[in-house]
């Protein structure tokens, strides 16, 4: 049995994770920002907290919080896509502080409170994006979202030195996943990635740290 924490869970990929990991006989750790979604993880037998990562008081009262465990697995996958921004449009400044502070901030504000709940070789996962890769772009879509998911690829990556001999620190693609975000075009269900990406940190090993994965097990370039 692990024990796991999975940050940004009121619904869609986090929720997921929480079922799948109950199912797995898991105990789990989750948050939401609110009654309704914290709920929802009671529901499914995970330990519920209260947090939002866009809240500075809130993020720094999480180490308190989780004092006494030891983590086998964390995942941060509290995220925002923001406004369908297309082509060159500047967003406004509400728009980049939102999708900033969420997707870059909030895993800045949470991973200092993470450092002394992690059991040796705890594997630690960060849900980035294919389209935070610079060198596999192809079209400029969402370049907020974009530019969030690049900046978090570069606070894992300093995340997975800082760590090195207390974790494996990975950043994961999600694949195109039909929840609210991706929408109900997306290629792949929630459950078939959720699963992929729990394979994936089952599977990790030292020289993985530091890695960007997709789903499915494939290395992904920066």
């Amino acid at each position: 049995m692990a024990t796991v924490l999975i940050v940004g869970a009121s619904r869609g990929i986090g929720l997921e994770w929480v079922r799948q990991a109950r199912a797995a006989g898991d105990r789990v750790v989750a948050t939401a920002r609110d009654e309704a979604g914290l709920q929802r993880l009671r529901d499914l037998g995970a330990v519920a907290l209260k947090l939002d990562v866009m809240d500075t008081a809130s993020a720094s009262g999480l180490a308190w919080q989780i004092d006494g465990y030891a983590f086998d697995q964390v995942a941060l996958v509290a995220g925002v896509y923001g406004s369908r921004i297309s082509g060159l449009q500047t967003p406004t400044e509400a728009e980049f502080n939102t999708v900033m502070q969420t997707n870059v901030l909030g895993p800045m504000r949470v991973l200092p409170q993470l450092q002394d709940a992690l059991a040796p070789g705890a594997r630690l996962a960060i849900i980035s994006s294919r389209m935070g890769s610079i060198s596999l772009r192809s079209d400029s879509q969402g370049w907020l979202y974009r530019a969030s998911k690049a900046a978090v690829n570069s606070v894992l990556k300093d995340a997975s030195l800082m760590l090195q001999d207390k974790a494996i620190c990975i950043s994961v693609h999600p694949g195109w996943v039909r929840t609210e975000m991706g929408g109900e075009g997306a290629d792949i269900d929630v459950q078939t990635s959720v699963a992929g990406m729990r394979a994936v940190m089952a599977g990790l090993s030292p020289a993985d740290n530091g890695s960007f994965i997709n789903y499915d097990g494939q290395r992904l370039t920066w």
